[in-house]
């Protein structure tokens, strides 16, 4: 296990480390495709804690665990002495005695960062209001899948600069490569908040068309973001110069991709034409959450794996098995 090793923001791991989890998610994904068995965390169990709803996070989580031969267990706070006023520390060190690996989707990043600090196994962050560092793990693979390294490459982010936004421009400065951010007035990023280091890998634009122009990658999220309903009005009227339609990919270019995280709400911040069409890979990015999560619930429970420590069925536990079925 990498003792100490958590999960909380995109910065936490290194470009080498990212490098690693790229290979061996495609590695993984290759075996889940070819229906070969890889059951490197048989005996394990993760903890899923879920304060926020979701369909794509528990889902992914929860077969990624079990396609690695470990489980899942999913406790939601209103199940728990959690949403009675147990204090998250004593939660901590509670639920890490009883599980290896535990991921967290709640709302304020203060909150998983006090529960990884009181735990004995690593901390996963599954999304807050902050940060979605699982999301773009996942993004950036689709990506490399399709386009190769995104090293050097522009990515448009075009709507709220919200956690998916900032984990992107956290990504930025580690993976090195630009992101071009347009969001309406009141809405922009805030460098301080998101913990950049400069502005040298982001540009923010008054004119969506003008950051979507010549990107690689063109890609947005719901108008609202879960706990601000109270503002959709609002925010619909704040955004309706911000939606992604077939005017301005042809402004990013026949080469460029579109992703979107899921929900979407078509007519809304993308078109459906965009969204169903040839430039989209938005279903291989979802899939991509199971694949990439796999490969960093395998590094953060045993440490780095290579492809020949795989095949040779001699991995660094013993419970490490892979079968062909």
């Amino acid at each position: 296990m990498n003792v100490g090793k958590h999960f909380l923001q995109f910065k936490d791991f290194t470009r080498d480390e990212f490098d690693h989890l790229f290979a061996r998610a495609r590695w993984i994904k290759a075996e889940f495709k070819a229906y070969r068995k890889y059951w490197p965390l048989c005996d394990r169990t993760l903890v899923m804690i879920f304060e926020k709803a979701s369909t794509r996070t528990r889902l992914s989580f929860e077969a990624g665990m079990q396609q690695l031969g470990g489980s899942a267990i999913y406790l939601n706070s209103r199940d728990s002495q959690l949403q009675r006023g147990e204090p998250v520390e004593d939660a901590a060190q509670v639920i890490s005695r009883m599980s290896d690996v535990v991921m967290i989707r709640t709302f304020e990043q203060a909150i998983i960062e006090r529960f990884a600090a009181h735990s004995r196994v690593p901390v996963i962050n599954g999304l807050t209001n902050e940060y979605h560092p699982c999301q773009i793990l996942a993004d950036i693979f689709t990506f490399i899948e399709h386009r190769g390294p995104i090293q050097g490459k522009t990515v448009a982010w075009i709507g709220d600069s919200n956690n998916v936004c900032n984990t992107w421009l956290q990504a930025a400065e580690v993976l090195d490569f630009r992101v071009q951010v347009s969001t309406p007035p009141g809405y922009e990023v805030e460098p301080g908040r998101v913990g950049l280091h400069g502005t040298a890998h982001f540009e923010q634009f008054a004119d969506p068309m003008a950051a979507a122009r010549g990107a690689d990658l063109v890609t947005t999220d719901v108008w609202t973001s879960m706990g601000f309903e109270a503002e959709n009005d609002e925010r619909r009227r704040d955004f309706a110069a911000w939606r992604v339609d077939s005017e301005m990919m042809r402004a990013a270019g026949a080469q460029a991709l579109f992703m979107h995280c899921l929900p979407v709400h078509r007519g809304e911040e993308v078109s459906a034409a965009v969204i169903d069409g040839p430039q989209s890979v938005v279903w291989d990015e979802a899939e991509n959450r199971m694949h990439t999560q796999k490969a960093l619930l395998e590094y953060l429970l045993l440490g780095r794996i290579d492809d020949s420590e795989c095949r040779a069925g001699n991995g660094s536990t013993s419970a490490l098995f892979r079968e062909t079925s």
